[in-house]
């Protein structure tokens, strides 16, 4: 019988102290219940929550669960494994299907007896209470936190820094909060994007405007239209006035403070504006989630003027085609300029007379954006580009890429078994070093004492240079083996299939392949997806 063993903590110390004390406890359990010593298989996530299931050892356990390569899972508490409901059901349904039982120590938990499932759900039920719950009491807080204005921290946007503010709370105790101080070089430049966007109307006419006058960032980079439009988009810019007032209830956002004190003296605080992940900003939430404040720093775009703008971005996104998903162009999203780095995006000529075909370029974004100021890359005829790619994977299989993948799966597996030897010289070392200690606890002669102090010193020494070495050579995973698999038999549908395959569904198959394509102006240059651990 194997056992699975699972261990999480949210927090990253990377000390492993609370993984190691769980992974511990279970051993003993699964000694102790199943007579199980040495058949374990451990997956230790170390700074991840448990609100999803986007943890790389838990992910590598479900796998290794559809497998069936356990025959129990143990973990100390029900919350190490997850506190989504949805989550925790799924494993548990995958473990029944696969006749896997499971055991939570804390709860004492056993899915081999209907009342253990059943008080498992349960408990799964009151854990994601807990969890909303807390959020709960976040989103309250922040509601509070809103209401003083201050900043709360975080990267500070252009033209501001953030300044402590000592204050006497309702106790006379001294507080300490932070507002936003102004950078008056940066706060012109905003102006300047601000005043320019609404003489051209057009994300792209300001981008272009940008880089052909050499205006950049405060991180010394280009404008492009996506950080242009968070600038303009950021209400932290707006004086807090009527016209604020009335966009953002229009809009339905939680307002904190009543109309009447808007009254243009100060700028604009958003919370909530963006939903995040693993720490960092990945999407704009609505605005209707937003929670809109004023501020203590001064704002420096009039309302009206700042709503204008944001019902422009809205007209104008709604009429803008999307760009760089086209039908036709196979790698459109693939190709980059070796020049620059910037995305090639495609550009259509004109119909040709008689056939009614219109061909199309793949031209450097940064070139057509600068007027050829930044970048002079010669464009790429599309169809002979798409099809030069195409032969180009096709001739992979008669290349010997494909032997020399096999031959990569070959180094793993050697690799694979001298990490099981690393391992199996580290416990015979432990347990060399747990004899001695028996050993030293019996004897009271120094002499005998001291040799034994210095042999387990030696001991311990061999097991951190086997376990320095052993953390070089463990980045070669099993799951490496498996992308070395993915990739070849990729290759080989491609070549068998891309000739009778759509458009879209040869982009999915390049999908799988390619990492990038680059076009310095006179070759492509294909790079392959890397063989790593995912």
């Amino acid at each position: 019988m194997k056992a699975a063993i699972y261990s999480r903590k949210s927090k990253f110390t990377g000390k492993g102290e609370s993984t190691q004390n769980q992974v511990e406890m279970c051993k003993e359990y699964a000694k102790k219940h199943f007579n199980i010593d040495n058949e374990y298989i451990i997956y230790e996530d170390e700074g991840f929550s448990g609100g999803n299931a986007d943890r790389p050892e838990f992910q590598r356990m479900i796998d290794h669960a559809k497998k069936k390569r356990f025959d129990i899972l143990i973990c100390y508490r029900l919350d190490r494994i997850s506190r989504n409901i949805s989550d925790f059901t799924s494993l548990i349904e995958l473990l029944q299907d696969s006749n896997i039982g499971f055991v939570s120590i804390r709860e004492q938990f056993d899915t081999s007896t209907p009342m253990g499932r059943a008080m498992m759900y349960i408990a799964s039920v009151f854990a994601q209470l807990e969890r909303e719950t807390a959020a709960e009491r976040i989103r309250d807080n922040m509601l509070q936190l809103a209401r003083s204005g201050r900043w709360l921290g975080g990267n500070c946007p252009t033209g501001y820094e953030s300044e402590p503010i000592i204050y006497m709370d309702n106790n006379l105790k001294q507080k300490k909060m932070f507002k936003l101080s102004p950078i008056g070089d940066e706060l012109e430049l905003v102006k300047l994007i601000y005043g320019k966007y609404l003489e051209l109307q057009s994300l792209s006419q300001l981008e272009s405007y940008c880089m052909q006058n050499e205006i950049k960032s405060k991180k010394d980079k280009y404008f492009h239209k996506y950080s242009l439009r968070n600038i303009l988009t950021n209400p932290v810019y707006a004086v807090a006035d009527s016209y604020v007032y009335d966009y953002f209830s229009t809009n339905e956002a939680q307002i904190c403070n009543p109309r009447n004190e808007f009254t243009g003296n100060k700028g604009i605080m958003a919370y909530n504006k963006n939903s995040v992940k693993k720490g960092k900003s990945v999407k704009t939430r609505d605005i209707s989630e937003w929670i809109v404040a004023i501020g203590k720093h001064k704002g420096i775009i009039s309302g009206k003027d700042w709503v204008k703008i944001q019902n422009l971005i809205n007209k104008n996104k709604a009429l803008a085609p999307r760009q760089g998903t086209s039908y036709a162009a196979l790698l459109s999203g693939f190709l980059r300029c070796a020049k620059c780095d910037s995305f090639m995006k495609v550009k259509y000529g004109q119909i040709k007379k008689g056939t009614g075909k219109r061909h199309f370029y793949y031209v450097c974004n940064t070139k057509g954006v600068s007027k050829q100021k930044l970048c002079n890359v010669n464009n790429l005829k599309g169809e002979k580009a798409d099809n030069e790619v195409i032969e180009s994977l096709k001739n992979l299989i008669g290349s010997g890429v494909v032997k020399n993948l096999d031959k990569a799966k070959d180094d793993i597996k050697i690799k694979e078994m001298e990490n099981k030897k690393l391992y199996a010289k580290i416990e015979e070392n432990k347990k060399a070093i747990d004899n001695l200690l028996k050993k030293l606890s019996l004897t009271d002669n120094e002499s005998v004492s001291r040799y034994i102090m210095d042999e387990i010193e030696k001991l311990d020494s061999r097991n951190k240079d086997l376990e320095l070495k052993l953390s070089d050579e463990s980045e070669v995973t099993e799951m490496e083996s498996f992308n070395i698999d993915l990739l070849k038999e990729s290759i080989i549908n491609f070549a068998k299939t891309v000739d009778s395959s759509t458009t879209t569904e040869k982009r999915n198959m390049l999908k799988s392949i390619i990492d990038k394509i680059e076009w310095d102006g006179e070759e492509l240059n294909i790079n392959l997806l890397e063989i790593k651990p995912s």
